[in-house]
Parts: C-alpha cells; sequence; structure tokens
C-alpha cells in the first residue's frame, strides 16, 4: 500500500513567474523527497476577487493541463467546493524554467530576432533570466548571432 503524504504552497500575492518558479521548485523538491511514496501537494492559489477566478488560479490550472504528463490534479471546488486551491499529484519531475525557457527562444529564433524582441516576448521571466538563457543557448551553439546594422540577430541552428 502506498503512503500519502500532504504538503501546501501559498501562492497568495505572487507574479505568474514567481508562482511558476515556486511551484517547480515546490513540486520537484516534493518528488525527490518523497521516497518513492505517493504525494499529495494542496496548492493554494486563491479565487480571484473578481467574483469570476483569479488570473493567477486561471494560470496556474492552464500550467497544469499543460504538463498532464507529469502530474495529476484534483480542483479544490470538486472536493469541498472551494476555488480558491487545487491538488496536484506528482507523477515526475517538471522541467525547470530555464530549460523551458530556452526551447520556448529556440522555437522563437526559427527566424531571425533581435535581443530586444526576444526580451519583448518572454518579459514573463524577467530581462535577466531571459537575457542569461540566450548567453547560455550561444554557448552551447543552439543560436548564433549575426549582425544586421547596428542590430544583433539571434537564430536557431
Amino acid at each position: 500500500m502506498l503512503s500519502h503524504k500532504k504538503r501546501s504552497l501559498d501562492l497568495h500575492w505572487m507574479t505568474i513567474s514567481e508562482a511558476k518558479k515556486a511551484f517547480v521548485d515546490f513540486y520537484n523538491g516534493a518528488i525527490s523527497g518523497s521516497g518513492g511514496r505517493t504525494i499529495r501537494l494542496e496548492i493554494i492559489h486563491g479565487y480571484g476577487s473578481t467574483g469570476v477566478g483569479g488570473v493567477l488560479r486561471r494560470w496556474f490550472r492552464g500550467f497544469l493541463d499543460r504538463h498532464l504528463s507529469y502530474l495529476e490534479y484534483q480542483r479544490g471546488e470538486s472536493v469541498d467546493g472551494n476555488q480558491g486551491y487545487t491538488f496536484v499529484t506528482p507523477l515526475k519531475p517538471l522541467p525547470v524554467q530555464a530549460e523551458e525557457l530556452g526551447e520556448e527562444i529556440l522555437a522563437y529564433c526559427a527566424i531571425p530576432r533581435a535581443q530586444s524582441k526576444i526580451i519583448g516576448k518572454f518579459r514573463r521571466y524577467g530581462d535577466a533570466e531571459v537575457l542569461s538563457a540566450i548567453k547560455l543557448l550561444e554557448r552551447q551553439k543552439g543560436l548564433t548571432s549575426s549582425a544586421h546594422g547596428m542590430v544583433k540577430l539571434y537564430q536557431a541552428i
């Protein structure tokens, strides 16, 4: 029989970028510390003050829907009517944000893009994180750069 242990993470007051990093770190940490036990994570995101569900709740559940090969989840409202939290059962580790960002940048740079366009497209990750990912992709030979007048363009190889 599998042992179940419940852990909680409160995402209130976080931006989407902060919440994503906090959730992925929490989730992957819970898997690595589970010792093979099935874990049930309680993620508290709030319902939102608008009466139609908050931005964080909608983003979080959309994120979960996009990662169903990594996890299973159950909405709080189907458990006890509370829409302010979601239960998540990890199946395997989620890709860390840097890996996901790198993959998104490579896909975006299928055609040459200026650094300012890349930063603008992925602003939700933060400028420093995007610049760091660009430099890493260049070192790994995933991106190549070329000058187009005064603008440096990046393209996926």
